[in-house]
């Protein structure tokens, strides 16, 4: 999974989300209600006459919501896999007359013995880290070694066994959440026709933002045309007290028609934000000194970082990196092959 930076509780990216839970009381209790007279058209709660929707409180949780659907779902279906699993194990032991255990350490020993050579090998990667003897040390080798192997031979023949044996599913997954994230008047790359939307909210002072930044501009070369990217700011001031300083430097180069440029430098930089440090990466990315300063001792955008931050917490933002897809919330520096997945998801279902 990715690594993401995680808002603090008690900071300003995390007040929003603290009614959640009461939120989420009320939506359940009103439920059976909302079943009951399904003519209302998703109407929960009236104050003298004025509705509160189904829509308005999904508006609010809606992204926690969906978080805590799927995290009951992936629990379900890991659950549901094991059951499955023991269940094909079970009639395959019972084919040949024997018990799981027995049946498991036969496959087991049907994998290769571990060589000299991959001892050596391992021990000679590891001398440097770790003391003790090294007859012993090899020992030991061997024996994580063979349990590797042993492991991988019990997993193919697991593997072989499901794909011969015939599972229906019927467990769905909960339905996409799709949060509504404005993109007006942020920076982005690419056409605004595009057909998926990527929106990232990013701290530049957040480790983990700075390391999926290369797997962006790869999936900006990968897809070109047929996908926009729009940034958006969320400082965490707890862990980073000086980003704030640099987002709104951002938006000053911004102004310049600099964004981009401003904003691959504040990524390779040492994360400072005095006045100086900015001036100097100001310098790099070719910005007019003089507008920029005058921009910068202004403090012109502050309010409008604040909004991106407010923005976040509303959509579900908790920490950075985080990613909406066509309105698809995933967070953390994710690796390129899940961004893939996603987005080719994306483009298969507006085909």
């Amino acid at each position: 999974m990715g690594r993401q930076h995680k808002a603090i509780r008690g900071t300003r990216a995390t007040r929003g989300l603290r009614p959640f839970f009461g939120m989420l009381a009320l939506l359940l209790a009103l439920t059976p209600a909302v079943a009951e007279t399904p003519a209302t058209g998703g109407l929960l709660a009236e104050v003298d006459g004025e509705a509160i929707t189904a829509d308005e409180v999904e508006k609010a949780i809606g992204a926690p919501l969906r978080k805590l659907e799927e995290q009951i779902y992936t629990l379900k279906r890991q659950k549901l896999e094991a059951l499955v699993t023991e269940r094909i194990l079970a009639r395959e032991a019972a084919k040949r007359g024997l018990s799981v255990p027995a049946l498991l350490d036969i496959e087991g020993a049907k994998a290769e013995a571990v060589t000299e050579q991959e001892i050596d090998a391992a021990y000679q990667a590891q001398k440097d880290r770790v003391k003790g003897e090294e007859a012993l040390l090899r020992a030991q080798i061997g024996v994580q070694l063979q349990g590797d192997k042993i492991a991988a031979r019990t997993q193919m023949f697991l593997e072989s066994l499901r794909s011969q044996a015939k599972v229906t599913w019927h467990l769905d997954p909960p339905p996409i959440y799709r949060a509504e994230v404005s993109v007006d008047g942020a920076p982005s790359k690419g056409l605004e026709t595009a057909q998926v939307t990527i929106v990232e909210f990013q701290d530049f002072h957040c480790p983990f933002c700075e390391r999926v930044q290369p797997t962006l501009a790869r999936l900006m070369d990968r897809y070109g045309e047929r996908i926009r990217l729009v940034y958006r700011d969320f400082p965490i001031d707890q862990l980073h007290p000086q980003a704030r300083k640099a987002h709104e430097a951002a938006r000053c180069a911004n102004d310049q028609g600099k964004f981009w440029p401003y904003h691959d430098v504040l990524f390779a930089k040492p994360k400072r934000a005095s006045p100086e440090d900015l001036k100097a990466y100001a310098r790099e990315a070719g910005l007019n000194i003089r507008i920029f300063e005058r921009c910068l001792a202004s403090r012109a955008h502050q309010a409008q970082v604040q909004k991106d931050v407010d923005d976040g917490i509303r959509a579900g933002v908790t920490g950075t990196p985080s990613f909406f897809i066509n309105g698809r919330l995933v967070s953390g520096a994710l690796p390129l092959e899940r961004f893939v997945f996603l987005i080719d998801e994306e483009l298969a279902r507006t085909r």
